[in-house]
């Protein structure tokens, strides 16, 4: 069976995160943030949804409503956490029209610096990226949860939420580990 959920890596995602974060600091422009690449298109060689994952990061809970305002200017709404905790989600409008934010896939993400979802995607990130071993692991995982899934993008991304957690839970602890790398 083909499959049309997961994509070969591309480093044309390293080139659409640019192409984002761009928009997205022009739209933020004077508040204070950082944004960060994150999710598997941001781990090199590992194959993935071509949807780029994004984390606008805040470091005062003051912040939080401006930078929600200038987003609804430049054509997001807020869609809640959609269950998690300090991980608010953004989502494009279509009323206000940006060829790049519009044609680009991508998930937007606004964190407080301190949010455990935040500490989980850096980690996982960063971890993915210096080892070989889990990011085939992972991407192994991912074919795996796709197939089960029969190409239905909504029972992978359930199938995908069951199983990440735990391996995310398994990198933390390695990574806690001491003596390990």
């Amino acid at each position: 069976m083909k499959n049309m959920i997961l994509e070969k890596y591309s480093s044309n995602w390293v080139n659409n995160f640019t192409d984002i974060k761009r928009e997205i600091e022009n739209a933020l422009k004077g508040l204070t943030f950082t944004i960060e690449h994150i999710g598997s298109t941001a781990v090199p060689n590992l194959d993935s949804k071509p949807i780029i994952d994004i984390d606008i990061i805040y470091y005062n809970q003051q912040y939080f409503e401006k930078i929600k305002l200038a987003l609804e200017k430049s054509g997001y709404y807020h869609n809640g956490n959609q269950g998690i905790e300090d991980r608010d989600v953004f989502k494009r409008k279509g009323k206000l029209k940006n060829e790049i934010l519009d044609t680009v896939k991508h998930h937007l993400y606004v964190c407080l610096s301190e949010s455990k979802a935040l500490e989980r995607h850096i980690l996982s990130r960063d971890f993915l990226r210096k080892n070989d071993w889990a990011r085939i692991k992972y991407q192994q995982m991912k074919y795996e949860l796709a197939e089960k899934a029969k190409q239905n993008r909504k029972v992978y991304a359930a199938l995908k939420e069951l199983n990440v957690n735990d391996f995310i839970d398994s990198i933390i602890a390695e990574k806690s580990t001491p003596n390990k790398v």
